[in-house]
Formats: structure tokens, C-alpha cells, sequence
């Protein structure tokens, strides 16, 4: 993808930062055992407790130029995603072990809008979601620990607030260079022919990522059709375009869009681009091979 400037676009809108909930103790005779459900609602790890502002403040944010080591890898099978959420201040993230925080998701994004975000799984109090940060550099990647094109972090369900549905996905093949908008069923509702990356320069595969935000870049001749940038990176190489904005992968509008030609973003049609904005904001996109 020719986005050698894309940080300077991004740069451009810097990100701004930006409940309290009451109850009352039942009394004795409220009392009751939990039933089935209730009990495998909070079968997963206890919450940890609430950080102070300077200490949430202090994580480093999970946003798209980041790495950030204690970020999961996102599950390779691909996620049932079927609403986008957002979150009213920025929200500390967990690993592994639930307890230790290891980023904070910023409430806006690097354009000042509310941070979409999705959902891959849920235990007990926590859900699972995906992170526009990177957890590893492709340099620094080893046999053992891959750079994976997808991170993921588990934060407390209560900080989500349901923002909208999503009844659609895209699908990307590399192989067959196309991209298809699919129902909730799965069908095909359309399909384009689209660019691809390079041999040296691959669009990553076995992944699901989600479109995170879109914005026209005047920098690129992008005035009229809008780049939706989603929430993948590259896995071949730390800068593929040059310059330092992460190794993001974008869906952009290009005049040559078929065949294998980019730096591993997807070249689309005005058609298709035109299809792929009309989608919301958290839609899945999964490239397979």
C-alpha cells in the first residue's frame, strides 16, 4: 500500500482523552441459591481491583503504532462478532493471568471519536477483545513467539457499553485476490477483484481483525474515497511502507487494484471501496489464503 505518509495523516487528528453504578444490599430474606446461569455468569476469574487515575493513566495505550508485550495474540479461529462497543473513559486490559494490567484502551481514538470496540469471547465477568495495538515486532519475532497479525486483551465486561449490530463480515482471499462482503449467513453479497501484497511484502493471512476507523488523506490523493484501516498489522516486516506507522493494513482505493502489488494493504475499485464504507464502523475482516 502506498502509505508512506499515513502517520502524518493519522498524527494529523491526535487522539483526545476523554459511573458510577449504586446498589443495594438484599436483605436476609432475598437470599437465594444461584441457579445454573447464574452461577456460569461469574464462573471466570475474580475482578481486580480498580486502578487510580495515575496509575491507569500510566499504561501505555493500546492504539495503533504501539507494542505492547502483554497484549494476547488473538485466537486463530474465526470469531463470532456480532455488535460493536465502546467504552465512556479509557479502560485498563489484562493478559493472561487477570490480574496484572498491561495497557489502557483510550476512550477516543487517534481521530477523536469514541474507540470501536468488538468482542471475541466472554468468561464470567471478562470479555475478550480485540486491540489495534501490535503485541509483537516481526524483527523481534522468534520460532516460539511469532509476531501475530492480531492482538487481543480481556477487560471487564461492566466497562462495555453495546454501541450497535453487525449482520455482516469481510472476507479477503489472497489467493484468488478478491475481497466479498458476506451476510450473517455467510452468503455472499457481493464480490470484488482487489490488490494484494507482494511475495516480499504479504498481506497476512489466517486472521480476523475488524474495521477500526476510516478517514479521507489528503496526502495520498485520498479525498474522495475514504481509507478504512482495520485493526491488522504486518507480519513480514516492522515497516513495510516505510516510515513509522505500524505496519498497519489498510482497504484504500487505488487505480491499480487487481494482482499482487502492495505492501500488504488490499487495493480496491471505487466500487468496492464504496461497498466497504457503506459497512459499520467494528465489521469483522478476515483474509484467509
Amino acid at each position: 500500500m502506498t502509505q508512506r505518509r499515513m502517520l502524518t495523516a493519522l498524527l494529523v487528528a491526535a487522539a483526545l482523552t476523554a459511573t458510577t453504578t449504586a446498589c443495594t444490599a438484599p436483605s436476609p430474606a432475598a437470599t437465594r441459591t444461584p441457579t445454573a446461569s447464574a452461577t456460569a455468569a461469574h464462573s471466570g476469574p475474580a475482578l481486580p481491583p480498580g486502578l487510580t487515575t495515575s496509575a491507569l493513566q500510566a499504561l501505555p495505550a493500546a492504539e495503533f503504532d504501539a507494542v505492547i508485550p502483554g497484549l494476547l495474540a488473538a485466537p486463530t479461529a474465526t470469531p463470532k462478532i456480532d455488535a460493536t462497543y465502546r467504552m465512556t473513559f479509557d479502560t485498563a486490559v489484562y493478559g493472561s493471568d487477570f490480574r496484572t494490567p498491561v495497557a489502557r484502551i483510550p476512550a477516543k481514538n487517534f481521530l477523536g471519536e469514541p474507540t470501536v470496540i468488538v468482542r471475541i469471547e466472554t468468561r464470567g465477568d471478562w470479555s475478550l477483545i480485540l486491540t489495534p495495538a501490535r503485541q509483537q515486532l516481526p524483527s523481534k519475532a522468534t520460532a516460539e513467539a511469532p509476531a501475530p497479525a492480531q492482538s487481543a486483551a480481556w477487560v471487564p465486561t461492566s466497562a462495555l457499553t453495546k454501541a450497535g449490530a453487525v449482520d455482516k463480515r469481510v472476507r479477503i482471499s489472497t489467493s484468488k485476490q478478491t475481497l466479498s462482503i458476506l451476510d450473517a449467513k455467510g452468503a455472499a453479497v457481493s464480490t470484488f477483484p482487489v490488490g494484494v501484497g507482494t511475495a516480499e511484502t504479504p498481506t497476512p493471512t489466517g486472521v480476523t481483525g475488524y474495521l477500526q476507523a476510516r478517514y479521507h488523506d489528503p496526502e495520498q490523493g485520498q479525498t474522495e474515497h475514504r481509507i478504512q484501516l482495520t485493526s491488522l498489522h504486518a507480519t513480514a516486516a516492522d515497516e513495510p511502507y516505510g516510515g513509522s506507522d505500524g505496519g498497519l493494513i489498510g482497504i484504500h482505493y487505488q487505480a491499480t487494484a487487481t494482482g499482487a502489488v502492495s505492501h500488504g494493504c488490499v487495493r480496491l475499485s471505487s466500487e468496492a471501496i464504496a461497498a466497504v464504507d457503506a459497512l459499520p464502523l467494528g465489521t469483522p475482516v478476515e483474509v484467509t489464503d
